[in-house]
């Protein structure tokens, strides 16, 4: 691994630790990090008003929220479909109502990030 592959693996760590400390100050229950199966990566799992949510998590540099919520192509969305769906058979919860949120995190100037939480982002 190369250093720009580490200062943005150690990038993407820290957004999802703002990002989970966001989430739990707005009531969500975090029960997983970075759980990885065959299906692909998924940043957050928790509960949000008794839903299971897959959260994925963006961060951009130069203030830009569009950017990081812009930033999920349409092969990214497949993948974190089908990593879902692996995560809700490989746990036994394949009717659960379930859904997949973004949270898009960038730079701030007054407080430290901006962070914008968009529910329900992906559809599948």
């Amino acid at each position: 691994m190369d250093g720009a592959q580490k200062t943005r693996k150690a990038t993407g760590h820290q957004a999802e630790g703002v990002a989970a400390r966001y989430l739990m100050s707005r009531g969500v229950n975090i029960l997983e990090r970075n759980v990885f199966s065959r299906g692909g990566e998924i940043d957050l799992v928790g509960i949000d008003d008794g839903t299971l949510v897959f959260f994925e998590v963006r961060f951009r540099g130069g203030g830009s929220l569009a950017g990081a919520a812009e930033s999920i192509t349409p092969t990214k969305q497949k993948r974190l479909i089908r990593a879902a769906s692996f995560y809700l058979h490989r746990h036994g919860l394949g009717n659960a109502y379930s859904r997949i949120d973004v949270i898009a995190i960038a730079p701030g100037e007054r407080k430290k990030y901006r962070i914008q939480w968009i529910k329900n982002a992906i559809q599948a």
